[in-house]
């Protein structure tokens, strides 16, 4: 696949992640890529973000999960890739 494809990315990132708005920034980087899926907290005080894009853009969302909003302290970032699904309309916040 080249770097235009369509892709789906799972993002489960780890710190200071949970209530410092990580999840309503995150859908402003994924509108702003032209992603679409959506980010959730997780019971465990990880957040899960699942995009869907081009590789390129999914690759910039994924650097941009490294370092959060301003107030986040990201720890780790587990990536997955998988075949887009295209289940998505929109980013959406959980």
């Amino acid at each position: 696949m080249t770097g235009g494809d369509s892709a789906r990315l799972r993002l489960i990132v780890s710190g200071r992640v949970q209530g410092v708005f990580f999840r309503a920034a995150a859908r402003e980087r994924a509108r702003t890529l032209n992603l679409r899926g959506y980010a959730k907290n997780l019971s465990d005080g990880t957040v899960e973000i699942v995009v869907e894009g081009r590789r390129e853009d999914l690759r910039a969302m994924a650097e941009w999960a490294r370092i959060g909003p301003p107030a986040a302290r990201v720890d780790d970032v587990r990536v997955e890739w998988s075949e887009s699904l295209q289940e998505f309309e929109d980013f959406t916040v959980a």
